[in-house]
Order: C-alpha cells, then structure tokens, then sequence
C-alpha cells in the first residue's frame, strides 16, 4: 500500500524528496491553485466530476461510485499510458486530491502496485490550504522590510527590480498579483490569479526569504487589485518597517507612466470606462474632464491631471494613516526611470 503521510506539514518539509507531485483533482481544481511543483493527472475531468457529484446528489452513493469508478479508471489507463513509461523503479511521486480520500487513493494504490515509492498526502489540497493561510498569519514578523514608499510614478517597482538585480532580497507584490496597484493597473497580457493561487505564490516567496537580512517590499494598500493581502504582513509592514521615501522629477514620473501604461492608451474607451470607477471619490464632472483628455489623445495632459488631482493626494493621505515617519524617512531621489539612475540608486542603499 502507499505510504499515507501523516499531514501536511511533514509533506511540505519533504516535497523536494519527491520526484513528482501528482495532483490528482479536475483540471478547474488545479488552475485554481495547486501545490509548488505539482503536474495535474484528473482521475475526474471537469465535466465528468459533475457528473458524478449529481449522481450522488439527485440518485445514490451507490450509482455515483459505480460510474465514478469506471471513468476513474479509464482515466488512470491513460494517465499510465501517457505519463510512466520512462519512470524508473526507484521513481518517488507523492499524490493528493481535496482531501486525501478517494482520488488520490485510486491513483496512489495503482502506481503502487506498480512498484513505485508511492505516498499519499493525508489532508490533501483542503489541509495544504490551511498550513498555507496559517503560515500566512504567521510568517511575515519574522522579516525586517525595507519599504519603498513614493508617489505614483515615482520608480518604486523598477527600484525594486534594480535591487534584486545586484543581489537584495525582495519581494514584489504586484508581480506575483499580476497588477500594478491602481485602477488602471491590470497587466492587459495577463489576468490576476485567483486569491487562493496568489497565496500560495506568496506562502512560498516568503520561504525562500532569509529573514537575517532586510526585505525589501514596495509600499501597498490591503489590496491589489481584486486580491487581499495578508493582515499580518500588511500590519507589520505599517507597524515595523523602515521607509525609504523614493522620489522622482514630475516630468520624469510623467515619462515613466506614459511608458508603463502605453497599453492601455490604445484602448480609449476601455479606458474611459475604468475611470468610471472613480465618479463617486473624485466626482462626475472631475471624471468627464479626465475622459475628454483620453479622448482627444491628450495623454500628457491626462497623466498630469490625475497625479495632481487623485493619485498623489491619495497616496499622500494613506502614507500619513499608515506610516507616520514618511515625511522624515531617508529620501532616495531618482533623476528618472531609466536603468543607470535605478542601478546607481539601487547600489548607493546596499553600500
């Protein structure tokens, strides 16, 4: 039989053990989130786990496995057939579905019977899902963060970027969101993850970090775009964290924009329809006015009006809710967003 490990944070201390993680749930289940590393092999795809479910639901547990276990079955064939022919004797694949019961023990039991060194995780995605929201609670005080904090536009992600680039730990929140903070920040190449994967992506950036040397984070609201930040490290980031207050030229913060967001100046009315989402803070006839400057491709002008008029009271008045040393943090002053001016910044604040 294949060895059941006891629970999930055991799995975790080993998954590097492991010469496959085989998640064994639909292919939905998996795009959701999934654990580092794992290939997705449905013993159930989407369409047939519905099927199954409702048979269970609207008939009996009895008519639900005799039709469950003939799809499962067939789709374990195929999985064989696909996947093992290459798989040595000493192969190591580790299996989980939801919680550890049905899915992951069909294909489990049968790779092996195979012979190979088979385990199954007790728990499965649900009690991986748990550690990770636990850890989330947890880990973030244990981190000395260096937060980039400055007005919109003023170089933080880049700065950010620099500094790894020469070798400083960082974290970048709105890579892993895929979104870069504001309304208008969605990645037009890439939608954001879903909350669940987001953390998970985040739960393993947070365990590669070596937390005997500073982090250094860009400054974020609770949320970035659709998805919410953990409570922890947003607490001890306003509670705890040294500022960095960044600061860039207007006219080189205007430049850096218009590069950043050229995308989404080939979509005018898209774009005017974001800024519908903000009527009700900065007003209809404010809104209308910044909808006529994209309209007429007036870019510049645009860019300037909403730096003055929302984002940087905006950001402003958040500094001074949640970091009060803001004002007196040590300046980083960047000429402009190009690759000199970050690197130099970058390698003045290691020295």
């Amino acid at each position: 039989m294949p060895l059941t490990l006891p629970g999930t944070a055991e799995a975790l201390a080993q998954l590097a053990d492991y010469d496959a993680i085989i998640d064994a749930r639909s292919p939905a289940e998996f795009a959701e989130d999934h654990l580092p590393g794992a290939v997705n092999w449905p013993v159930l795809d989407d369409a047939e786990r519905v099927r199954v479910g409702t048979l269970y639901v609207q008939h009996s547990p009895l008519a639900a496995r005799k039709v469950g276990a003939a799809l499962v079955a067939r789709n374990i064939a195929n999985h064989l057939d696909r996947w093992i022919d290459d798989k040595p004797r000493e192969w190591r694949p580790l299996v989980y579905c939801w919680r550890g019961g049905q899915r992951s023990g069909a294909l489990s039991t049968i790779l092996d019977q195979i012979g190979f060194r088979t385990a199954k995780l007790a728990g499965g995605y649900k009690g991986f899902r748990a550690q990770v929201r636990d850890d989330l609670g947890q880990w973030p005080r244990q981190f000395d963060f260096r937060v980039l904090a400055g007005r919109t536009g003023s170089g933080k992600t880049r700065l950010l970027h620099a500094l790894a680039a020469q070798g400083a730990q960082t974290l970048d929140l709105e890579g892993l969101a895929c979104h870069r903070g504001s309304i208008l920040g969605g990645w037009p190449s890439r939608p954001q993850p879903s909350q669940k994967r987001f953390d998970t992506q985040l739960w393993q950036a947070l365990a590669a970090l070596d937390a005997t040397r500073p982090v250094y984070v860009e400054s974020e609201s609770r949320k970035i775009g659709a998805l919410q930040l953990p409570v922890a490290l947003i607490e001890h980031m306003h509670a705890t964290a040294r500022v960095l207050r960044v600061e860039m030229p207007d006219a080189a913060r205007r430049a850096l924009l218009l590069e950043d967001y050229q995308a989404i100046t080939t979509e005018t009315e898209r774009l005017c329809s974001l800024l519908d989402g903000l009527i009700e803070l900065r007003g209809r006839e404010t809104v209308q006015r910044w909808q006529a400057l994209a309209r007429a491709a007036d870019w510049p002008g645009l860019v300037d009006a909403m730096m003055g008029e929302h984002y940087d009271p905006l950001y402003l008045r958040s500094m001074d809710r949640h970091y009060a040393a803001y004002g007196q943090a040590d300046a980083v002053l960047l000429a402009d967003g190009t690759g000199p001016a970050l690197a130099a910044a970058a390698a003045q604040l290691l020295a």
